[in-house]
């Protein structure tokens, strides 16, 4: 898939989210009562997520004309790296999509997109499948209710920094995938190469012993010294 096909559906589905967060807007969550000193620690993106990921893909689901889409599937399994399939009115594309969320006004940190292996697996047998990540901005109203500011979409083909990290499960990671302005405009192909690059040195640097060298997807050279890392030339020589 084009980078020109993928930003023709990514339009599309950042219309969908639009009228789905003009349509969900604030989500009660408890009462002043039952929460007498508010949200306290609990206002981090993840201690709602899950509630948020249902609440998203059930109003997509029963009301989906209503958001200009054909279709909508939620994945079976847990642990799959999309929460759900659709088609958008007027294309037949099947577009995956994993659902995050975010704290309006946030720090823009390295978070884990999915599973490098599950990814590895979902493009293995095609690799012009579309896959987006759909961010949903957030706020804590001291009227214990989260309020939905607005949604991104962004291709995971687009993110600028492709990264497996080795210490963490081995999960995709990326720093930029909120913004579309950060996006790298690519087709799947010259993503999917540079997704199999990171897996592959990531792998790579997880199973390596003390003295063994490897390639970094840019070209470098790094070995392994009493558990830390050195950058060396091609012999192992420091540079």
């Amino acid at each position: 898939m084009t980078a020109e096909q993928i930003e023709e559906l990514r339009v599309g589905l950042q219309e969908s989210f639009d009228l789905l967060v003009d349509k969900i807007s604030t989500i009660q969550i408890g009462t002043k009562e039952q929460f007498p000193f508010g949200w306290r620690k609990a206002a981090k993106g993840r201690t709602v997520w899950r509630i948020l990921e249902e609440l998203i893909t059930q109003n997509l689901e029963q009301y989906h004309t209503e958001f200009k889409l054909q279709s909508i599937v939620p994945s079976e399994s847990e642990v799959s790296v999309y929460d759900f399939e659709c088609k958008i009115e007027g294309n037949d594309t099947p577009i995956f999509i994993n659902i995050k969320s975010a704290v309006l006004g946030g720090r823009k940190n390295k978070d884990d997109i999915s599973k490098a292996v599950g990814l590895e697996e979902f493009y293995a047998t095609d690799i012009t499948k579309t896959f987006f990540i759909g961010t949903f901005f957030i706020k804590f109203n001291d009227d214990m209710t989260i309020e939905i500011d607005h949604a991104t979409v962004f291709p995971l083909a687009w993110i600028k920094d492709i990264y497996v990290n080795p210490s963490n499960n081995g999960n995709l990671q990326s720093a930029y995938y909120k913004d579309i302005n950060d996006a790298v405009r690519r087709s799947n192909s010259d993503f999917h190469k540079l997704f199999i690059d990171a897996l592959g040195y990531g792998q790579s640097k997880k199973n390596a012993k003390p003295g063994d060298i490897i390639r970094e997807p840019n070209g470098k050279y790094k070995k392994k010294i009493n558990n830390r890392w050195k950058e060396v030339d091609e012999s192992g020589e420091e540079s």
